[in-house]
Order: structure tokens, then sequence, then C-alpha cells
């Protein structure tokens, strides 16, 4: 899409009435979200319900299609935290899980609960696969400073050793294509209330093809080795069939792991996703590291020191968290993390909106 034309139908769906640059907290949702959402809650008011599972349905493809799978590969839920605990349910006793230290506790804590893991820095993930380790589970991109993990070493060090690879991507999806390494990850999940610009109840799971996975781990499966703790009648292969007395079908794909869904949120997400795919998460991610680079530049400007993390529209600034409550005070929304200035800069987000940042940061 040619830049003018980007920037023409971003401004016609967002109109922050601030300098907003906490998407890496929550993304600004875009008018038709909106708009789908009001005509969905309208809908129950006046005794007519609209279908919104078809939300969910529509929403699932387009998450597919955005990260480069088929859609019965996709269950849709609410929480990164629910899945991870299905995969860590699925594993053996004693199964070693590396994990990155100070990653995002929804992606890392349901492992750490067992008691049997081991934990690395997340530069040294890689390199601490070994033969015996059963699964990695890390983030895409760190929450907390926007580092972005070596996807093309981390995905070479599981196939070599046969470990599987749990990824967490709700800080990547949107502005980072993940279709050319999807092939090497077995799980993914992503909430889709940051960077997809969607409401919060959204989230998505990816589970391995089943075709190209028919031992799986420990010889099952991987889509009968996770156990469907939370299964209810929308988890059977016939929904409407399966509203009373356990599930005696599950459904034959990732379906099996959906939650029920919150369907006013997904009534809206089918919109957001749809504006991801019209954008291109090619150009988006272009756009946002621009952005993040003019920021970085500034700061040297300014004689401040950013924590690295090359390639990453989230930059963190030590020791300015403090600056937080003022830069709100202007107008300028950033967060505080660890006592860093957080800032994450999205497709909706200016030149205008860096200099602004930093000329707070400048005469405070």
């Amino acid at each position: 899409m040619e830049t003018s034309s980007f920037q023409a139908l971003v401004r016609s769906e967002f109109a922050p009435r601030t300098t907003y640059l906490n998407s890496a907290s929550t993304g600004l949702l875009p008018a038709r979200a909106v708009r789908a959402m009001h005509e969905a809650a309208l809908s129950v008011a006046q005794g007519s319900p609209d279908d919104m599972f078809a939300d969910v349905e529509a929403a699932r493809a387009a998450f597919a299609r955005l990260v480069g799978v088929a859609a019965d590969r996709v269950a849709a839920g609410a929480s990164v935290a629910v899945y991870s605990g299905l995969v860590a349910a699925s594993l053996p006793a004693g199964a070693e899980v590396l994990t990155a230290e100070g990653d995002f506790s929804s992606t890392v804590n349901p492992f750490h609960v067992r008691g049997d893991l081991s934990t690395v820095p997340l530069e040294r993930v890689a390199e601490s696969v070994r033969p015996g380790t059963a699964l990695v589970a890390v983030s895409a991109a760190q929450s907390a400073d926007g580092r972005v993990v070596d996807l093309p070493a981390l995905r070479a060090a599981v196939r070599a050793h046969g470990a599987r690879l749990y990824l967490d991507a709700s800080q990547a999806t949107g502005w980072l294509d993940l279709a050319d390494h999807i092939a090497d990850v077995d799980y993914l999940t992503s909430v889709a209330f940051k960077w997809l610009t969607c409401p919060r109840g959204v989230a998505f799971f990816v589970v391995p093809d089943q075709a190209d996975d028919p031992a799986g781990f420990e010889g099952v499966p991987a889509l009968e080795g996770v156990p469907a703790l939370f299964a209810g009648w929308v988890a059977g292969e016939r929904p409407w069939d399966s509203c009373y007395g356990p599930v005696t079908e599950l459904a034959h794909s990732a379906r099996r792991f959906d939650e029920s869904p919150s369907l006013f949120a997904y009534a809206g997400a089918r919109h957001s996703l749809a504006l991801i795919e019209e954008l291109g998460v090619a150009a988006i991610g272009a756009h946002d590291l621009a952005l993040a680079d003019r920021f970085r530049a500034g700061l040297a400007a300014l004689g401040h020191e950013p924590l690295a993390a090359p390639g990453s529209p989230i930059v963190s600034v030590p020791g300015l968290g403090v600056r937080r409550p003022e830069l709100s005070a202007a107008g300028v929304e950033v967060s505080d993390r660890a006592g860093h200035l957080r800032a994450a800069f999205h497709l909706y987000n200016t030149e205008a909106d860096v200099d602004r940042l930093l000329e707070g940061l400048r005469i405070g």
C-alpha cells in the first residue's frame, strides 16, 4: 500500500485525543470495530441478537491468514495464560522446559508452577537447547523492553534437538511478519488487544498441523497430547449438540481448545483484524520501526541511551519511568516499567508524536 493511502486509511479509523504511545499495553480501537460493537450491543438490547459466533469464525480465519496457518489450527479464546497452562499440562513429569528470564508472567508462570524448569537469559535461549530439552517457551518480543528473540537461531536449535517451541507473539502480531517462521513453531499464542487493535477478551492459540505431526511428542499427536482441560460446549465437534452433559466428541481441529467467547469483543475484533490485513503487516512494521528509530536518535541527542532492542517498535529508557505522570498530564501516554520509560510506536502514530515525546523529555 502506498504511503499516502496507508495514512489516509489510518486517519479515517483513528482519532486519538492524546499523543498515544502505549500500544504495548493496549492498542487503540479503530472506528469500524467500535461501530460493530455498538451495533452488536444494540441488537441484544433490542431483543434481536446478531450472530456474533460468525464474528468469532471471521476473526479466527483472519488471524490464521496473518500468521500463515490454516484456520483449523487456530483456537479462539481470551487469555495467553490459559493456553500456556494447557501446553504445560501436556508435558510429562520431569520434562525440561526452557524459559527466558524476565519474560511475561502469562507466558511462563504456568510452566514454573510445575517446579521442573530451567530458566536462562533471553540471549542464551537458543544455545541452551539440548537433546534433553522438551520445550522452549518464550515471547517473540519482550514486553518489558521490546527485545526480539532471534527466531532463526531458535528455530534451528529446536529443530536440531527435537524440542518443541511455544511462542507468545502478543507483542509481535500486527507489526512482525511471522509467516516465515511459523513452520518451526509448534504452538503460538497471542492476545489481540495490543498491536492487533482488537478489544480486550480476544486471544488465539495455534497448534501444530496434524498432517505434519503424525507421531507428535512422546508418540502422541499434538492435538491429542494437549489436554482440553476447560473444554465446554463450544469445543464440541457439533457445539449446539454438545450443550448438555459431557461433550462426547471434541472438535477435530484446534477449536477443541476454544474458550466460550466474549462475543462483543469478537464482534469488534473481526473488523480490527480486517484493517490490519488491509494495511499489511509489512507496511505497518516498516512504519512502526521508522518511528522507533527516530525516537532512539532523538534520545541520543538528549544524552539518553535506551535498552538495546534492535528491530523493535518498543523502546525502553532506563531511569525515565518517573517522568510518566508529568508526560501524561501533558497529553503524552507512555508506560513506566521497572523504572524504565517504555514507548511503543504503532500504525496510528506519526513523526510529530515522536517529536512531542522528545520535547516533553527535553523540557522536563
